[in-house]
């Protein structure tokens, strides 16, 4: 996605001594965080009013993972990921306003309403999908880097899941195929910490470091931390630079955190509030990028216009899917058959 320009010295940043990230592009990675972020607020809004309905997993505070990841991708690559899924079409392109209609259930939606928050999708921007069985994207992420390999370009797929799903028999099935046929896949685990009321050091064996996990198919791993928009940047340029290369599978752990439970319906009690606080305070990317931005000569002024400009796009979006009429009951039939 690209934001608006501001005036500001040109200067770039160095990405932990990798790649160099122009100023003006960290801005725009500042811009897309706060547009997820806000995104996803308006969503909870929402659902709190009962205009969304069944599932709805926000993905507030892991906002650098899909932008940085992001910054390395060109057109043509493909992504898939699983039910926390909204920011991740949004980087892909999709329409807001699209987007939200979706989860409203509305006729505009990406799936004709049908969908709603957790199974829709764009291949015209080739996002494959939020997907509601744990773990089950991972296969489809393969079969997506193999469709890249079969036709010989140098796209690459990939295939986002949770530190939960990394337990899935599907994912290690899809590790051996991908090394043995050195399909241009990228794995990435969004490790927030918790699956559904679980912490990962009570439900994997690998906790102390997922990353390891496609070691006996001699995948390479890196852990990342995945609250710092420039260490999840580096390392997606390194794994796009092994894929595209023709080197096959690489394997990504980013460590990061969601502020809000696993769902909209959940309390999120088996975790302290303080935790929370803490991450909050200490480790929130968008936080992060503001105090640099601010540091290399973005003034007020320019973060209120970036501001406005989110929160305009969000509120056009909600405004967007609320006037969006309910589906016809003859889509009850459609989208359920196609003839070859």
């Amino acid at each position: 996605m690209s934001g608006k320009a501001h005036k500001g010295a040109a200067q770039p940043l160095a990405d932990h001594n990798g790649p160099i990230l122009p100023l003006e592009t960290v801005r725009t990675a500042y811009r897309d965080m706060l547009l997820l972020r806000r995104f996803e607020e308006k969503a909870g809004q929402l659902y709190g009013m009962g205009l969304i309905g069944g599932f709805c997993h926000l993905y507030i505070g892991q906002e650098a993972v899909i932008v940085g990841m992001s910054l390395a991708m060109k057109p043509g690559d493909k992504i898939v990921t699983s039910y926390r899924d909204h920011a991740h079409m949004l980087m892909m392109g999709m329409s807001p306003g699209g987007v939200m209609a979706e989860l409203t259930g509305r006729k505009d939606g990406y799936s004709h309403g049908k969908g709603g928050s957790m199974h829709m999708f764009s291949r015209e921007k080739n996002f494959y999908g939020g997907h509601g069985i744990v773990g089950a994207q991972v296969a489809i992420g393969t079969g997506l880097a193999f469709a890249n390999k079969y036709r010989g370009t140098d796209e690459v797929g990939v295939a986002y899941f949770g530190e939960g799903a990394a337990q899935q028999g599907q994912v290690y099935e899809s590790f051996n195929l991908a090394a043995l046929h050195k399909l241009p896949c990228i794995y990435v685990i969004e490790n927030n910490r918790y699956g559904m009321g679980t912490s990962v050091e009570r439900s994997s064996a690998a906790a102390h470091n997922l990353s390891e996990i496609g070691a006996p198919w001699k995948i390479p791993g890196r852990k990342v931390d995945g609250m710092d928009l420039f260490a999840v940047h580096e390392a997606a340029q390194e794994a796009v630079a092994h894929c595209r290369a023709g080197k096959g599978p690489f394997l990504l752990e980013m460590e990061t955190y969601r502020y809000r439970g696993h769902s909209m319906s959940d309390p999120a009690r088996y975790r302290d509030r303080s935790e929370v606080e803490e991450m909050r305070r200490t480790r929130d990317p968008i936080e992060a990028l503001h105090k640099l931005l601010s540091e290399k000569g973005t003034t007020d002024e320019a973060f209120k216009e970036i501001d406005a400009e989110v929160k305009q796009i969000v509120n056009d979006a909600a405004e967007f899917a609320q006037n969006s009429p309910e589906p016809d009951l003859s889509e009850l039939w459609t989208d359920i058959l196609v003839e070859a």
